[in-house]
């Protein structure tokens, strides 16, 4: 039984391709957090743990272009119209990868984990899953991936196979948008994390201020 997946066989992908509504309508990836864009800090933490990069932008695409750059980092449009929402951009991921397995995150995640890849493979190898994302649990609580309890379930951290990517056309095309609804199609495995800190989300203008000046 193989018991990791090389990085070779990992390409990343940063989705960049929303609205950025809960900042104002501004382009999330390209605000500036200690200098450097937000999509810049996830695709350092992704580079060593991938063997290919590309990130899922809609709009300012050849400052994305220039961003991934220095990693070969392609930039994907979805090929749905009007911001779908994550799957669409994972969607593209999935089309255009040249390897059986892509990592996601979100690009307002800065603080990602160095064994993001290396843990989600640990888990899809050893269950022989489809999907593997992540949860994080409390001090007090079990890992049950329900964010009502005591546990968060961060559906867009993900490894996925690619070759689901016909499966997930076909889900889109049905007008379906929702992950877990996708994810439950498959069988995919949670995988918990201790530092919740490492998925925090940056959500707005506010927040990324006071980030900035920590």
């Amino acid at each position: 039984m193989v018991s990791a997946l090389p990085t070779a066989d990992i390409t990343g992908l940063v989705l960049a391709g929303g609205r950025g509504q809960r900042m104002g309508g501004a382009d999330k990836g390209l605000q500036l957090l200690h200098g450097q864009p937000l999509a810049a800090h996830v695709l350092a933490r992704l580079a060593p743990q991938a063997g290919a990069l590309a990130i899922s932008a809609n709009r300012h695409r050849d400052v994305y272009a220039a961003l991934g750059a220095p990693w070969h980092a392609a930039v994907l449009a979805d090929t749905l119209p009007d911001f779908p929402g994550p799957l669409a951009g994972l969607l593209a991921g999935l089309q255009a990868a040249k390897t059986p397995w892509l990592l996601t995150a979100p690009c307002d995640s800065p603080w990602l984990p160095a064994d993001l890849a290396a843990r989600l493979a640990a888990a899809v190898l050893a269950q022989d899953a489809d999907i593997a994302t992540v949860v994080t649990t409390n001090a007090t609580g079990n890992s049950t991936g329900d964010s009502a309890g005591n546990s968060t379930l961060h559906p867009v951290f993900a490894l996925v196979r690619t070759s689901l990517a016909d499966d997930l056309a076909a889900f889109l095309g049905a007008g379906e948008r929702k992950v877990r609804a996708w994810y439950a199609r498959h069988k995919t495995v949670e995988v918990n994390f201790a530092d919740e800190r490492a998925f925090y989300n940056i959500n707005s203008l506010q927040e990324l201020a006071d980030f900035d000046r920590a």
